[in-house]
């Protein structure tokens, strides 16, 4: 509260002379209102993290298990270790996992290490206490729903801020020592484990295996990314003012508009002043909204751009002006 108030009368006092009581009583809802936006934040992450570990629980124990398949990284090295030796896989999840946790804890604090701890030791329990059904012994089952409830899991449990497998720990580490990019290294470490799955458990095992991998890998990202993908779409046109009252009017999305200078065109070097628009729309209105922008300008110049996720501003429509 003490570093609020000097901040405040650092920033606004002089400018706007308040009373002692009115100053408070605004610190005082400022900080309440921080204090709820941080309670609910932890209440959503603890929700995203339990959900995580206990999909990932019933990927592993009612499809993986049964059937001697496993998955890549720190969760498949475990599983081989199990196989090989019947040790409890609720425990090597974890003993597995201990090196990664300190390197989370050195790389992103303290915050992150209890997240990743509270996921990998939920996951343990899960395992080891809950009564998840074996479902299927289809193997191409086994293989795409297996990866599918591990992948959920992993990818609510990033969510949430923590982590059920320790590998994209340790690709963070090792990234940042050396020129190696964190993909290459997840890629060489499941290189390592699978290659080791085909001489320990077989060929077919490690080939069902990968297909284990590729569905959970594919479920992380659409869980992490969200259903709804978004474009992030950049106009110049001499025609800004009426591509942006039909980006608003018509389509009922936001806009941003820059300020810059053109460039070298068709016609050499011309410095003059433009607008450019930026704006974000999902996939399926890229096509209705490249035809408006032809109808009012067939030589727009359009770049489009991939956006993983969105957050503020009119992500969500408006309703339309009749």
């Amino acid at each position: 509260m003490e570093e609020y108030n000097k901040i405040y009368r650092k920033l606004f006092r002089n400018k706007f002379p308040v009373s002692a009581e009115a100053e408070s009583k605004y610190l005082q809802a400022k900080s309440a209102f921080q204090i709820r936006i941080f309670l609910l934040a932890g209440i959503r992450d603890i929700l995203f993290l339990t959900l995580g570990f206990v999909s990932a629980g019933f990927g592993l124990k009612g499809f993986l298990l049964p059937n001697h398949f496993i998955d890549g990284g720190a969760t498949g090295l475990s599983l081989i270790v199990s196989q090989l030796t019947e040790f409890p896989i609720s425990i090597l999840l974890v003993i597995i996992n201990i090196p990664f946790l300190y390197m989370g804890y050195r790389q992103m604090g303290w915050t992150f290490f209890m997240k990743a701890a509270f996921s990998i030791g939920g996951l343990a329990l899960a395992v080891a206490f809950i009564p998840y059904p074996a479902i299927t012994s289809d193997k191409l089952l086994v293989a795409v729903f297996g990866g599918f409830f591990l992948g959920a899991g992993i990818g609510l449990a990033v969510r949430g801020g923590g982590v059920l497998d320790g590998t994209e720990i340790m690709a963070i580490f090792i990234s940042r020592r050396s020129s190696i990019t964190i993909g290459d290294v997840i890629l060489l470490i499941n290189l390592v484990i699978f290659s080791f799955a085909a001489y320990l458990l077989g060929i077919e095992i490690a080939l069902y295996s990968i297909l284990t991998y590729l569905a959970a890998s594919r479920t992380i990202d659409f869980i992490i990314e969200g259903i709804e993908e978004y474009t992030g779409v950049t106009i110049i046109s001499p025609k800004s003012q009426e591509i942006a009252e039909m980006i608003t009017r018509k389509m009922g999305r936001g806009i941003t508009v820059y300020k810059g200078t053109s460039g070298f065109g068709k016609r050499g070097y011309v410095s003059t002043d433009i607008e450019i628009i930026f704006t974000v729309v999902t996939r399926l209105e890229i096509s209705r909204m490249q035809t408006e922008i032809m109808v009012i300008d067939p030589n727009a110049f359009v770049v489009r751009h991939s956006i993983k996720d969105t957050k503020g501003g009119m992500i969500k429509k408006r309703p339309l002006h009749d």
